[in-house]
């Protein structure tokens, strides 16, 4: 309902939640490492122990790492909502995480829900990593480019992803939203802007021929910074889009307000962090 999200009971929403990061998308500085994407930290672990005890790891990794027990706390804490970052090669028979079968991004899906389920807690599915890369960063775990935006064929593989995501998920209440592409575009591949609008179009277009109900999320571009790459006069041809902004090491927010008061949608902060100090984030989620 314009910049708001509603409640059943007609009351706002206001999304206060974590990101279950690192779990389904390794990023090298979770595991202390250098700035490294999930394949590397793969390839360095097939080096060091082989690839049979790796494929080990990473199955107890995915059992161990985040628990119910771990949901439990989250909602303990007053938290509403998860987010969950996925990772496309999940759904596919693509090797990742010591595993080739398609079925297991969606038993992993299954199994948040249910704990969402269980503890209350809404979900975003997020795609961290879409097929061709969306960022070109180590975050997508691509090969330095965020293609996605110049081969149809991986916006195609794309669409077909989130439809069979958004199939799975059309009947669940529990999940909040679809979070389209982590991060996408950024200013290093400036030149791609003008593809973001379309490419989100194209994907939430997909969705709608499975799923007319749930909240489509849009990130802004230049990690999910810059507002201004989308059409304002285009974005009336679906009534369930929202957006979604990201902070790191600052408490500037005020191109995101204003975006948001410019075309009367909703806008939430899916990821923020301290930067070089934990002082004004201790100060901004008090504000």
């Amino acid at each position: 309902n314009g910049q708001n999200l509603v409640q059943p009971d007609g009351s706002k929403l206001f999304i206060k939640g974590v990101n279950l990061a690192h779990w389904l998308n390794q990023e090298g500085y979770m595991f202390n490492f250098q700035k490294r994407s999930a394949h590397q930290i793969n390839e360095m672990f097939c080096q060091l122990v082989g690839p049979e005890y790796t494929a080990k790891f990473w199955k107890d990794f995915i059992d161990n790492y985040i628990t119910l027990e771990d949901m439990e706390f989250i909602k303990s804490t007053g938290a509403n909502t998860v987010r969950l970052p996925l990772h496309y090669k999940l759904f596919t028979n693509e090797d990742f995480m010591g595993s080739n079968d398609p079925d297991l991004g969606f038993e992993i899906l299954d199994r948040v829900i249910e704990w969402c389920k269980q503890t209350g807690l809404y979900v975003v599915v997020d795609l961290h990593c879409a097929p061709g890369g969306n960022s070109g960063d180590n975050i997508d775990d691509s090969h330095g480019y965020p293609w996605l935006f110049e081969s149809d064929a991986q916006q195609r593989k794309t669409c077909e992803l989130w439809k069979k995501i958004a199939d799975r998920c059309k009947g669940e209440a529990i999940v909040l939203g679809y979070e389209l592409l982590n991060e996408p575009i950024p200013s290093t591949f400036k030149h791609l802007y003008p593809q973001l609008h379309p490419v989100l179009k194209r994907i939430t277009q997909a969705i709608r021929e499975v799923d007319q109900n749930h909240i489509v999320i849009w990130g802004g571009a230049n990690y999910n910074d810059d507002f201004t790459v989308f059409d304002v006069n285009d974005l009336a041809f679906d009534n369930k889009i929202m957006f979604a902004c990201h902070r790191y090491g600052s408490q500037w927010i005020g191109n995101f307000t204003e975006f948001r008061d410019k075309v009367n949608l909703p806008m939430f902060m899916s990821e923020w962090g301290h930067g070089e100090s934990w002082e004004w984030q201790s100060t901004f989620s008090k504000v």
